[in-house]
């Protein structure tokens, strides 16, 4: 018993628990009554994910969702290269597996470039940035040489007798990086049009005209939908970005569609928005596509059953894959292919989103409106939305230098994927978590000797 003072100065009397083991875990076993007095801080604080997504809002989440679409779509594709191509190469007297092997071999290289692409640190990325540019353009130059070679129209291939290569799609990933590097670096600044157009504004231009001058309509309309998501995203002022759409509609379609001698862009494109006269002619191409599409219904005629691919869809294994997919594997299978490029958007988004670092955030958003850009001008070319404008579908399109380099462009944001807040640490519990199981099952897995 002690004597203490209360408030009025009576002298009062308590008793003090003795501090006995016993005593301590009864101390421990009370819990606090609530009082409704809580700091206002604590009572109102939200959490910072909604935890009805689980392990789906997770650290990783974009990481896992870009290493399996990657790894879906390159296998979708090498199956539907093989499929939409055997007829057309036994018919030109080549072994059946010719496109296929090809496409297996690009695959190849291309897979230890992602996995490199994917370890690379996020500050070497933005050293990078200006040599991979000045030689993306470097390389662009060559069309214009005794090397460059004309595809079907398109004279942006270099032909260097052991193998032929698109500088364009080179370009592609060097400006990406290039626009991550220099707009997150002009972040405070970019409140001002002086400085969102230079040096940004010119090199683009440059771009976009080597593009051009290789009569590559398609690949430069997707240079421009990737520097439009790597402008948007940096925060650039809305007017600017409408007023740059706006002139580049216009040189578009009046220099390089309304002007274009022979007119064949404008015909095409009157052939997809008016009713077809020319089944034979300029609407062939779409007219198939949609036959193909059609007749695979649901659940689609088998793999490997295809009409269309026996030399009546023109580029079957290339620029019309997507319609192949439909007459095989149906809607289900075209629904499939759409699903992961979707994947792909949502993991750069919540990349985008989570990074706090503005060069990967311009950087993904720009490699994002490349890939899944390109992918849905493919698919709206196919189903008959836009004209024919020869953009491949990615990862999934018979192609050398697009499929190798739309797997450095993922690698890369795999590599930024693992640099999100909390990624690395618990990609690396994860491993961890993989070797315990994976060193349990083998302990489990030994005969046990018995006891004599």
């Amino acid at each position: 018993m002690t004597q203490t003072a209360n408030g009025r100065g009576a002298p009062s009397t308590t008793r003090t628990t003795p501090r006995t083991g016993a005593g301590r875990r009864a101390t421990r076993g009370r819990t606090k009554a609530p009082t409704g007095r809580e700091p206002r801080s604590r009572a109102s604080a939200a959490p910072t994910e909604r935890p009805w997504l689980g392990q789906w809002n997770s650290a990783v989440t974009s990481y896992y969702l870009l290493v399996g679409a990657t790894a879906l779509l390159t296998i979708i594709g090498l199956v539907m290269v093989f499929s939409s191509s055997a007829v057309t190469e036994i018919a030109a007297g080549k072994s059946p597996f010719g496109a296929f092997l090809d496409q297996a071999k690009f695959a190849l290289m291309g897979l230890p470039v992602l996995l490199v692409a994917t370890r690379v640190p996020v500050e070497w990325y933005r050293r990078l940035a200006w040599p991979a540019l000045v030689a993306a353009l470097a390389l662009q130059m060559l069309v214009f040489t005794p090397l460059a070679k004309n595809v079907n129209g398109n004279a942006g291939w270099v032909d260097l007798g052991v193998f032929v290569f698109q500088p364009a799609e080179v370009a592609k990933l060097a400006l990406a990086l290039w626009l991550g590097a220099v707009l997150g670096r002009k972040q405070r600044l970019l409140g001002q049009w002086r400085h969102v157009m230079v040096p940004a504004v010119p090199v683009a231009v440059l771009v976009v005209g080597l593009v051009l001058a290789g009569h590559d309509l398609g690949t430069a309309l997707v240079v421009m939908a990737l520097v439009a998501g790597a402008f948007f995203v940096s925060g650039a002022d809305g007017r600017l970005l409408a007023l740059g759409a706006g002139l580049a509609a216009f040189v578009v379609g009046y220099v390089f569609i309304l002007n274009q001698s022979g007119g064949d862009r404008l015909g095409r494109i009157m052939a997809t928005y008016r009713e077809c006269t020319d089944t034979l002619g300029e609407c062939y191409q779409s007219t198939h596509g949609l036959w193909a599409l059609g007749t695979g219904g649901l659940t689609g005629v088998g793999l490997g059953a295809s009409r269309e691919k026996w030399s009546y869809l023109p580029e079957a294994h290339n620029d019309f894959i997507f319609a192949v997919i439909g007459e095989e594997l149906g809607l289900l299978g075209t629904l499939l292919v759409l699903g992961l490029f979707v994947i792909v958007g949502v993991a750069t988004s919540r990349i985008v989103r989570r990074h706090p670092d503005p060069f990967v955030k311009i950087t993904t958003a720009a490699i994002a409106c490349w890939i899944v850009g390109q992918a849905f001008i493919n698919i709206g070319v196919v189903i008959g939305l836009l004209p024919v404008i020869g953009v491949p579908l990615p990862l999934v399109s018979a192609g050398g230098s697009a499929l190798i380099m739309t797997m450095a462009a993922l690698g890369v944001l795999i590599s930024f994927a693992r640099t999100e807040p909390g990624a690395a640490e618990a990609l690396a519990a994860r491993g961890s978590v993989v070797r315990r199981s994976l060193a349990v099952v083998g302990r489990t897995a030994r005969p046990r000797r018995r006891a004599r």
